[in-house]
C-alpha cells in the first residue's frame, strides 16, 4: 500500500492515505446525517419541487460547515486534491470527487461511470444558480453575468431621458424605495422604464422595496417659515443645474431631496407646462418659477434658475397677468445638533423634537429630545445598550429609562456635532426588538407592487415567520408571480438565514446584503466576515445575491471614486447583482462599474480564480 505523509500547517507528520480516506468517509456520513435531519425539518415548507435539490445542497453545506476542516483541507491540498474550499454549490458531489481520487491513489477501482456521474452532478448544481438568477432577475447582459440594480431618485418620475440613459448604460433592475415618494410618482417611474425598454430594446425588472419595520425618529418642531432656493452654479456664477420645487396642494410635507410649497388646489390646477410663475422673494428680488411638468392632480414640478428666499405669505402670480395668490407653506424644522457627551431624550410621547435649551450663562436647562415612531420599542430596551442613529452618523449608550423615555448619552459624533432630523434610522444592535414585519403602509404598497412590479423587497425581516407573513399577504393579493428579495440587515436575520431562504423560496427568491444597517447591527469589524458567510450560504442554496450599500458611493455623489471603492466594486463581481444608490453622477458610475466588473470576470467566478494569460 502507498504510504504518504502530511504536515500540520504544511509540514509532514506521520499519516497515510488510509487515514485520510477514513476522515473523508466519516465526513461524508456526518454531512449526510445532518442533511437528512435538516431536510426533515424543512420539507413541510418547501412548496416548489424544483427547489428541493437546492435545499438538499444547503442542508449538506450546513452539515459540512459544522466541522472544523482546516487540518483536513491542508492535508488534501498537500496531495494536490481539492481542499473543499469551492464546494458551496455542490457539496456531496465534491466529497465524492475527492473520495474517487483517493481511491485511485490507493489502487482501488473507480469506474468511468462513477466519475461521469459526479461530474454531471457538479455541473447540474452549478446550472441551478444560473437558472434561479434568470428566473428572479432576468437574462444577463452578453458581456457580463452580474446584473446591475439602480435605486431610483424622485427625478426618475419626471425625467424620461434619465431613465432611458440608465437602461442604455447597463441597468438591469430598477429599485423603487417605498419609504420615499408615493404611488403616483412610482407609477410614472415604472411607465418611464417600460417606455425605455421599447426604445432601448432591453428588458428591465422592477423591484418595489417595502419600508418594513425600520425604527425611525419622529418629527422635529418647526422653525421660521423660510425656504432657501439654491440652484447649482459653476465657478463663474452661471447656473448649471436649476433648483426643482414642487407646488403641492395635497397637504403633504416636502423633503430634503425635493422641497415643496403648499398652494391652494384651485390655483394649482390652472397651471400648464411652460407657464411662468413670478414672485418677489424676502430680499425683494424678482424671481420666477418655470412649470416643467404636472406630476399628479395635486403636484406640479417647477424649476428656478436664481437663488431665492421664500417666506410664508409670498405672493405667486402668473406671468400672463392672472390674479396673484398668497403662498402658504410649512416652515423648515428646527436644527437639533448633538456632540459627544450631549444627552438626548428618546421620548415615549409623539411630541415634535427640539434642540437643547441653555440659559444666558450657557448652562443646559433642557436636554434635546425627539420621539421614536414605534413607541413599543421601549419595552425591549435596557440600560447600557448601544444605539446608532442616522445610519451610524451618531452613536450613543442608554443611560437611563424612565416614564419619559430612554436617555441617550452621545458617544460618537464629529467634532462640529451632528444634525438630527426627522425620519432618521435608529438601530439597537444589543436589544431584542420584535415588531410586526408588515405595517399597514407596507400592505398598501404591496398591493401596488402586485399590480406593477416584478419583485418585492422586504426590509428588516428577522425570521422565517416574517417571510411566511409576507407570502400569505402576497397570496391574498394574487401576487404569486412576484419574486422576493429579502434584505439581510440585522443580527437575527444572519442567524436565521437558512430558514429565511427555505421559507422565502416558495417564490423566485434572492437575498440582498444590506451592508449599511448590517454593519451597525453586527459591528463594522465583522462586516467583511459576515458578508462572505452570506455569499457562501446563498451559493449553497443556489440563491442569487444582491451586493448593496455604498457601492462606488463617492463616484455616484461626487464624480470620482476612491481607490477602496474600486476594489470593493471588483469584489462585488462575485454577487449575481450589484446595487447602486442614487446620486448626481449615477450614469458615470454605471459605466465605471460595468468596466470594472467585466474586467474582473475574466479573472474570477465566485471564489474560483480564472488564470487568464498575463502580460509579463
Amino acid at each position: 500500500m502507498l504510504q504518504v505523509s502530511f504536515q500540520k500547517g504544511g509540514y509532514l507528520v506521520g499519516s497515510d492515505l488510509d487515514a485520510l480516506m477514513e476522515k473523508m468517509l466519516a465526513l461524508h456520513d456526518s454531512v449526510m446525517a445532518t442533511q437528512h435531519q435538516l431536510l426533515d425539518l424543512w420539507r413541510p415548507n418547501i412548496k416548489r419541487p424544483e427547489f428541493l435539490k437546492s435545499a438538499a445542497n444547503l442542508a449538506a453545506y450546513i452539515g459540512l460547515r459544522r466541522h472544523d476542516l482546516r487540518e483536513l483541507q491542508s492535508d488534501l491540498a498537500a496531495m494536490g486534491l481539492s481542499s473543499l474550499g469551492r464546494c458551496e454549490g455542490h457539496v456531496l458531489a465534491t466529497l465524492d470527487a475527492v473520495t474517487h481520487a483517493l481511491k485511485r491513489m490507493l489502487g482501488e477501482e473507480v469506474t468511468p461511470e462513477e466519475v461521469e456521474k459526479t461530474r454531471l452532478a457538479i455541473e447540474e448544481d452549478r446550472l441551478l444558480l444560473k437558472r434561479h438568477t434568470i428566473e428572479l432577475l432576468g437574462d444577463a447582459p452578453s458581456h457580463r453575468w452580474t446584473r446591475f440594480m439602480v435605486t431610483f431618485p424622485t427625478d426618475a418620475a419626471t425625467d424620461y431621458s434619465f431613465v432611458r440613459d440608465l437602461l442604455a448604460r447597463g441597468m438591469n433592475c430598477a429599485r423603487i424605495n417605498c419609504a420615499h415618494d408615493h404611488a403616483a410618482a412610482w407609477k410614472n417611474m415604472i411607465d418611464n422604464v417600460r417606455r425605455a425598454e421599447l426604445e432601448v430594446g432591453k428588458r428591465c425588472r422592477i423591484l418595489m422595496d417595502l419600508a418594513g419595520p425600520k425604527l425611525r425618529t419622529g418629527q422635529v418642531a418647526l422653525g421660521p417659515p423660510v425656504l432657501h432656493v439654491n440652484p447649482k452654479r459653476d465657478r463663474e456664477g452661471k447656473t448649471i443645474k436649476e433648483a426643482h420645487i414642487v407646488l403641492d396642494s395635497s397637504g403633504r410635507p416636502g423633503n430634503s431631496e425635493r422641497p415643496s410649497l403648499a398652494v391652494p388646489h384651485k390655483w394649482l390646477k390652472k397651471l400648464r407646462t411652460g407657464d411662468e410663475v413670478h414672485f418677489r422673494d424676502l430680499l425683494k428680488r424678482t424671481r420666477k418659477l418655470r412649470v416643467l411638468d404636472r406630476l399628479s392632480a395635486e403636484e406640479v414640478l417647477t424649476a428656478c434658475s436664481d437663488a431665492a428666499y421664500i417666506g410664508q405669505g409670498t405672493k405667486l402670480e402668473y406671468a400672463k397677468g392672472k390674479a396673484a395668490e398668497t403662498l402658504d407653506f410649512s416652515p423648515d424644522s428646527l436644527e437639533i445638533r448633538l456632540a459627544e457627551g450631549d444627552m438626548l431624550l428618546l421620548s415615549r410621547r409623539p411630541v415634535p423634537g427640539e434642540p437643547q435649551k441653555v440659559d444666558q450663562s450657557g448652562n443646559v436647562v433642557a436636554h434635546a429630545h425627539i420621539s421614536c415612531q414605534q413607541p413599543e420599542v421601549f419595552q425591549s430596551l435596557e440600560c447600557g445598550e448601544k444605539v446608532w442613529i442616522d445610519d451610524g452618523r451618531m452613536g450613543a449608550l442608554i443611560e437611563k429609562i424612565d416614564e419619559s423615555g430612554a436617555w441617550l448619552r452621545i458617544t460618537h459624533a464629529r467634532k462640529q456635532g451632528e444634525k438630527l432630523g426627522a425620519e432618521k434610522g435608529l438601530n439597537f444592535p444589543d436589544s431584542d426588538i420584535r415588531l410586526p414585519p408588515l405595517s399597514e403602509k407596507d400592505r398598501a404598497d404591496l398591493a401596488f407592487a402586485v399590480e406593477h412590479a416584478d419583485i418585492v423587497g422586504c426590509s428588516f425581516f428577522h425570521q422565517a415567520q416574517d417571510m411566511d407573513e409576507l407570502i400569505d399577504a402576497l397570496d391574498q393579493l394574487g401576487g404569486k408571480h412576484l419574486g422576493i428579495i429579502a434584505k439581510i440587515e440585522t443580527r437575527k436575520a444572519v442567524e436565521n438565514l437558512p430558514e429565511i431562504i427555505i421559507h422565502g423560496a416558495k417564490h423566485h427568491f434572492g437575498i440582498m446584503i444590506a451592508r449599511g444597517d448590517l454593519a451597525l447591527e453586527i459591528g463594522y469589524e465583522r462586516l467583511a466576515e459576515i458578508q462572505e458567510e452570506i455569499l457562501w450560504v446563498c451559493e449553497a442554496a443556489h440563491v442569487p445575491v444582491v451586493w448593496a450599500t455604498q457601492v462606488l458611493e463617492s463616484m455616484v455623489k461626487l464624480g470620482l471614486p476612491s481607490r477602496a471603492e474600486i476594489t470593493d466594486a471588483a469584489m462585488a463581481e462575485r454577487a449575481e447583482c450589484i446595487m447602486l444608490n442614487k446620486g448626481e453622477y449615477l450614469l458615470n458610475a454605471l459605466a465605471v462599474l460595468d468596466n470594472v466588473v467585466t474586467r474582473m470576470q475574466n479573472h474570477q467566478t465566485k471564489k474560483t480564480s480564472k488564470f487568464r494569460a498575463l502580460h509579463w
